[in-house]
Order: C-alpha cells, then structure tokens, then sequence
C-alpha cells in the first residue's frame, strides 16, 4: 500500500503512456488549467498519459488522495498541512512548479478558522476500559457518601443514653456534706485468692505418719479391728474376677515394675510400709480403684478388711487378702 509521505519535492515521472488523441499537439496544461487546482493536476497528469497508480507509486500517497485532491473532495484527505504537502508533491512528479500549485490550492481553498483535522482513517475513540473505570469509581464514591448520611442519619435519631438516676428524680434528698472529721473503722483483711487450691491431703496418712512417721496409729487401727471382728463387715458374695480389669485409678508402681496388684472390692483403707516402717502409700480407696505394688524386699499390706480387697498377681485373681497384714513377697510367691 502506498504510503502517506508529503515531503516528496522534485519527482519527475517520464511520459510512459499514450497521449490523449483528442488533445492537440499545442496543448501544455499549466496551473490555470480547469476550475481548481485539481482539474489541473488531473489534466496534466492525462496530458503526459499517465494513471492515478503510476503517480502513486512515485509519490508513495495514496492512490485515493491523489483522487480526492484531482476532484477537491477536501474532507476525504488529512488535515490541510498534509494536503498541501500533497498537492506539492503531485505537481513536482508530474514536472511542473510545486509551490505554484500550492499557491493555487490556497486561492481555490482559503485557510478556514478552524483546528487542525486528524489524518483521516485515524480514530479519536478513547479506551471504553477508562470510562468504565472512571463510571466505578463515581459509584463507589457515591455509595459511600450515602452509606455516611446515613450513619449519621441514624445516630442523630437513635435516643441518648440513659444516665443514672439522680436523688431528685425519686424524690430523696441529697446527701448533706460531712461535717467535721470522718472516722474510718479498722483495716479489713486482704482478700483471699479464691483460685488457691486447697493441698491435697492423703486419707490416712497424718494417722499412719503420726510420731515422727511411726505407724504407731496405723497400728492401733489394725489391732483394733482384730480385737473386734463383729465390727468389720462380711465379704460379699460376688463371685471374684477371675483377671484384673481396672475399673478405677491405678496408683503405685507401673505395669512393667509390678507383680502384684490390690484393688478394692469396696470402700477400704490400704497402708503399704517398708521392711523400716516407713509408709510408702496410704490412702482411702474406693471400690474398684487398685495399687501396684513395686518389687521392694519387706513389703507389708496393711488393712482394715482383708475381704475387701482382691489380690492379682500377673493379671491373674489370687484371692482376697488373707490377712489385715501381709508380706507382699507372700502373695507373689503365692503363685508359684
């Protein structure tokens, strides 16, 4: 496609064609020739037998705007600088004086007041993306200009709130100033902490840990439960577990360091002391809750009731204790 060049001075194209038969050898076209300064450029360029295309491809303009201009059809072409460099560029390619042809254009076309024109073919449109950004952002601030009226429409309606009732509003009268010193009343105790836990206390141990950790109370409770016997209740009838399944907590040694295990068939006190009388546990157990005994020379078990307390040693049930005091080293040789 030929391109728009207005810069084009001094093009001369050699007469390759045939001439007009009809037009007499005398004939030479010049600047005056025809109503306008198209007319003339159109009748040279037929003098000399050439086409719209072979001045296109000299001048490198379109083949339409060398059209345009022969015919004066000015809105077809550019704005008037570009014309006007066409013009020139036409006139010199076909031999004759450029700038006599621009002076023509300009007295058949007189400069109008009026801005310079875009090449034409050329669009002005902007990016619909921008108007449709500029348009969001005209909402977005719309809706929060609205949104503050009415936030504060609504705190403007909302009742205030209430204060706290004056002695007057009830009819009391306020209170008369104090006359003269006030007295102040003793210092009250500093709060307790009320989320202080209360220490645990072992059921039984201050009695069998009394006199320098004798067991001289625990002892006494063991001889008085033989001394009366009617006192102590009878074993139940149950049939006795055949293996131990824990129904309670489980204190003592763990599973690994223990060979003998004693749970509570009932509500009982149980008390395990060293070869030395030292007390290793002593607690209040309750039915189903159990002692492992650690694999310690000179154990003694220690209860109120012995029916009250199952033996198992490896898992396996041994019976009830046999006696209030028994050797633990006993009832894990008893299952030999």
């Amino acid at each position: 496609m030929p391109l728009d060049t207005g810069g084009v001075t001094n093009l001369h194209l050699r007469a390759d064609g045939e001439r007009d038969p009809g037009l007499p050898d005398s004939y030479m076209p010049t600047m005056d020739t025809g109503p306008d300064i198209g007319a003339a450029l159109k009748s040279a360029r037929e003098f000399r037998g050439l086409t719209l295309q072979d001045v296109a491809d000299c001048t490198r303009i379109r083949r339409a705007y060398l059209a345009a201009i022969e015919d004066m059809r000015l809105d077809e072409l550019p704005s008037r600088p570009f014309t006007i460099g066409y013009v020139r560029a036409y006139a010199n390619a076909l031999g004759m004086d450029g700038e006599a042809a621009v002076e023509r254009f300009k007295l058949d076309e007189p400069a109008p007041d009026e801005p310079l024109r875009a090449p034409v073919g050329v669009r002005r449109d902007g990016d619909p993306r921008v108007m449709a950004i500029v348009v969001a952002g005209l909402l977005i601030v719309g809706a929060i200009i609205m949104w503050n009226i009415a936030q504060r429409a609504m705190s403007e309606q909302a009742p205030p709130a209430a204060n706290a009732p004056e002695a007057s509003a009830v009819g009391l009268p306020a209170p008369a100033p104090p006359v003269g010193p006030v007295a102040l009343g003793a210092p009250l105790p500093a709060p307790v902490e009320s989320t202080t836990p209360t220490p645990y206390e072992t059921p039984g141990l201050e009695a069998a840990t009394a006199g320098d950790g004798s067991s001289k109370a625990a002892d006494d409770a063991a001889k008085l439960a033989k001394a009366h016997p009617e006192d102590v209740v009878a074993a139940p009838s149950a049939p006795l577990a055949s293996t131990f399944v824990a129904n309670g907590t489980i204190h003592g040694a763990p599973a690994a360091g223990s060979v003998v295990t004693l749970q509570a068939r009932k509500p009982t006190s149980l008390i395990v002391r060293g070869a030395d009388g030292s007390v290793y546990f002593a607690r209040q157990l309750a039915a189903g809750e159990a002692y492992r005994a650690p694999m310690l020379k000179g154990l003694t078990v220690d209860v109120a009731e012995p029916s009250s307390v199952q033996v198992f040693v490896g898992g396996q049930s041994r019976g009830l204790l046999p006696s209030a005091q028994t050797l633990v080293s006993k009832l894990a040789a008893s299952a030999q």
